[in-house]
């Protein structure tokens, strides 16, 4: 475990705009967390907290699998989510660092209202692991499913959406970045569209590991179910303004916190444009924390000129302390 950095170091930092990212599903590999757990009581004491609230093991799911049981979607949210926020923690606790804006992905929403003081991490993990149950339950397992499709503009990739629908549900949901962009709906649909998509010059096209087909119009009755479910759970005013997926905008109300989380579910992530709203608010440093290096590589394709680093283990946080 390396010091905490100086009171001058400090300020200097506070000093400078720094923006927190979070990643969402498909970021998530058996032994994420485990390092942090291994070298920070914090990050110890965050996944006693998500095993306590979820009354199961989400500690030996992350750190030992199996894989099969980690990709679907009602434990990898909570996983990641933890995952997510140990590293937080423990990076916090480390270094003081402070973000003047927070996003994450899809999922990763969730882990910034928890760095923002929305929501408290106990009500989050459960919150998420709800969200998860209600987003499998909307679409069988085996009937939905989440592809990529790489080097064709969003013009291109709705109409192939529309060309390949075929009476089922297909649509973009996620506009990662510049030539990337996640299409989402029944499982047949996502495969003739990867299909087509390589046929009219795509550089890549894959299905990737999302059990449900989430930020489609499949889940509206998610949505629903997730709306009511928050109605039991405290959601305050963000202390740090956090950028949503569905309009790219910073937020602090909690009133309109709530409403977009509930149309988080089957809109579109709006990732490039949140990433753009932030470089507009003059922020160069980027930090991603959790498992991977998704966002990150994303960034570089958005704005190459930014300092980027991310925190999910040990040999990252040396990595922080260089910065």
């Amino acid at each position: 475990m390396f010091r905490r950095r100086s009171n001058h170091n400090k300020d200097v930092s506070s000093n400078e705009k720094i923006a927190f990212l979070f990643p969402g599903q498909g970021s998530q590999y058996v032994g994420m967390g485990k390092d942090l757990y291994d070298h920070f009581k914090v990050a110890r004491e965050t996944f006693d907290e998500a095993d306590e609230a979820l009354q199961l093991k989400i500690s030996k799911l992350c750190f030992e699998g199996p894989w099969e049981d980690l990709k679907l979607t009602i434990n990898t949210q909570p996983a990641i989510l933890t995952v997510s926020v140990s590293a937080l923690r423990a990076l916090q606790l480390e270094t003081g660092l402070s973000p003047t804006l927070l996003a994450g992905h899809s999922l990763g929403e969730y882990s910034a209202l928890v760095a923002g003081n929305a929501i408290n991490f106990p009500d989050a993990v459960r919150v998420v692991r709800s969200r998860g149950q209600f987003i499998q339950e909307a679409v069988p397992v085996g009937k939905g499913g989440v592809g990529v499709v790489l080097g064709l503009d969003e013009a291109v990739v709705k109409s192939i959406c529309e060309e390949e629908a075929h009476g089922e549900v297909i649509t973009p949901a996620n506009f990662n970045c510049p030539g990337q962009i996640a299409i989402s709906g029944h499982l047949s649909a996502v495969k003739r569209v990867i299909s087509l998509a390589r046929k009219r010059g795509a550089k890549g096209a894959a299905l990737i590991p999302v059990s449900a087909p989430i930020h489609s119009p499949l889940m509206e009755s998610a949505g629903r179910r997730l709306g009511e479910f928050l109605r039991g759970i405290t959601i305050n005013d963000a202390c740090v303004p956090v950028v949503s997926n569905v309009d790219a905008r910073p937020h602090t109300s909690r009133t309109k916190i709530k409403k977009l989380l509930i149309q988080h579910v089957s809109n579109p992530v709006q990732w490039e444009e949140s990433m753009r709203t932030m470089l507009s608010e003059s922020i160069r440093r980027f930090i991603e924390i959790g498992p991977g290096k998704v966002l990150s590589r994303l960034f570089k394709w958005i704005n190459s000129e930014v300092t980027l680093a991310n925190v999910e283990n040990m040999e990252s946080f040396e990595r922080i302390k260089s910065l």
